[in-house]
């Protein structure tokens, strides 16, 4: 029997209940950040409550996972939610991601094609339901479930280069000229054994996150809050594929980078919204990585924008040095045609760039597309300042509209005028002394005269120029 039939013919709280819904917390009528309902129809991620696995297959050498989690929707807005099943538009897009916290990064491992819905419930999960009598609206307040088996059943995935995030508009029929899903892990949530295996990711912290496309809910200005995200822990290797298990609440309205500070006291993040178009989220931790260089780490997350990323620039004054920039994307999979090539990474005119290809040569160039994360990162022999760092977009917008968008974040400081200001707050004083001491012997920070060594010579240069 089909999932949504079987629901159905339950009780509310007994339906619930089997899909382990006990971590609800919007309120309906309200907007996340606790004002007055939003206008029209409003649908959030209400629940993440399960999450099923598939086995895994061999892909050119990689072990490729298979799963899917369930998602539960809540109209929290103040008109019905029109949710009718395909060849007709109106009903919602689910896309399902994996993200991953290690050693400073927070990256995207994982992400599947996106759900289609065709009916909807009216259940309670977030509060009172005012319900519609029929499937194809959701009533105000009220809730749909859709369980991790049906999310992860094949045939009702659709790929994603069809929808435009920033209109929530997408072809009635779907998965036009697309090849059929291939056994095991076609369409689903993908994720690569190396970034789940417990072995080799001592200390990570996992979450996914979910997200509802839809027109109505665009139209009406409420498409910032579509996502929500829940952490998970990996489990034993079991058929083929690591069990993964849902932990804590499902953080509503939020998306997955949202999680970042939360877990890393260096992390910060900032929302750049692009004109008539969608959002980006950027964020940014810095270390000092103890030998005189500090990591600089981005992740910048397309939420929604249809125009999408080619390029993200950060700032870099004269004289600071660079080395070790990487760049990490997510691979789309089953027959997406996006090209898989890499961003290049450039340092010039005072910037730390990286690239992708340009629409005007191919409209499938590697960009960064809704509902996606790519990394960035670099070291530099100088701390942190709060910079502009910009986000330069892949498709073309109308007259009038940028080319690109600031977004606040962090780059390298300029290099000091006095050597001896070890801290750079401009002054030779104790704060610089006590740096000096306590890489005393060693190389890097302190070692003012540049011999490699950090020594008595340092020490009289530091003296010197003292200035407290």
């Amino acid at each position: 029997m089909n999932t949504k039939i079987l629901l159905a013919s339950l009780p509310v709280g007994l339906a619930s209940i089997l899909l382990g819904q006990f971590t609800a917390s919007a309120v309906p009528g309200t907007t996340d950040e606790g004002g007055a309902a939003a206008a029209g129809a409003d649908v959030i991620v209400g629940a993440i409550p399960n999450v099923s696995k598939y086995g895994s297959v061999v892909v050119g050498g990689r072990t490729v996972m298979a799963y899917a989690i369930g998602t539960t929707s809540c109209n929290i807005g103040t008109a019905q939610l029109e949710w009718f099943a395909s060849p007709d538009n109106r009903h919602p897009f689910i896309p399902m991601n994996a993200f991953r916290y290690r050693n400073g990064r927070f990256e995207q491992i994982g992400l599947s094609w996106g759900k289609h819905g065709f009916t909807a419930l009216q259940q309670t999960l977030c509060g009172s339901c005012q319900a519609s009598s029929t499937g194809n609206y959701l009533g105000i307040g009220c809730s749909d479930p859709y369980s991790s088996s049906l999310n992860g059943g094949q045939s009702g995935l659709g790929a994603r280069h069809e929808i435009n995030a920033a209109t929530g508009v997408f072809p009635g029929s779907y998965n036009s000229g697309m090849p059929g899903a291939a056994a095991t892990i076609g369409r689903r949530l993908q994720i690569d054994s190396a970034f789940l295996d417990p072995a080799q990711n001592s200390g990570s912290q996992y979450f996914f996150e979910a997200q509802y496309i839809h027109q109505q809910d665009a139209t009406a200005g409420n498409k910032m809050n579509n996502a929500s995200y829940r952490g998970f822990t990996v489990g034993a290797l079991m058929s083929g594929a690591y069990s993964l298990t849902l932990t804590g609440a499902t953080i509503q309205q939020k998306p997955a980078i949202e999680a970042w500070p939360l877990i890393d006291t260096n992390a910060s993040i900032a929302n750049a919204d692009v004109p008539n178009d969608g959002r980006f989220i950027a964020g940014v931790s810095v270390r000092n990585n103890g030998n005189g260089t500090w990591r600089y780490e981005y992740a910048v997350h397309n939420l929604n924008s249809d125009r999408a990323g080619r390029s993200f620039t950060v700032p870099v004054p004269s004289g600071v040095s660079v080395t070790n920039i990487g760049f990490k994307d997510i691979d789309y999979h089953s027959g997406e045609p996006f090209s898989p090539t890499d961003w290049t990474s450039s340092v010039a005119d005072g910037l730390v760039s990286w690239t992708g290809g340009a629409y005007a040569t191919s409209a499938t160039s590697n960009a960064l597309r809704f509902a996606t994360m790519y990394n960035f990162w670099f070291d530099a022999d100088q701390p942190p300042q709060v910079v502009q760092a910009a986000i330069g977009l892949f498709k073309p917008g109308s007259a009038g509209m940028p080319s690109s968008i600031n977004v606040a974040s962090k780059g390298p400081s300029a290099p000091p005028t006095n050597p001896a200001d070890l801290d750079g707050d401009g002054v030779v004083a104790a704060e610089d002394l006590t740096i000096l001491l306590s890489n005393w012997g060693g190389s890097g920070e302190g070692d003012i005269n540049s011999d490699g060594t950090i020594d008595a010579e340092d020490l009289t240069a530091l003296l010197s120029a003292w200035s407290a």
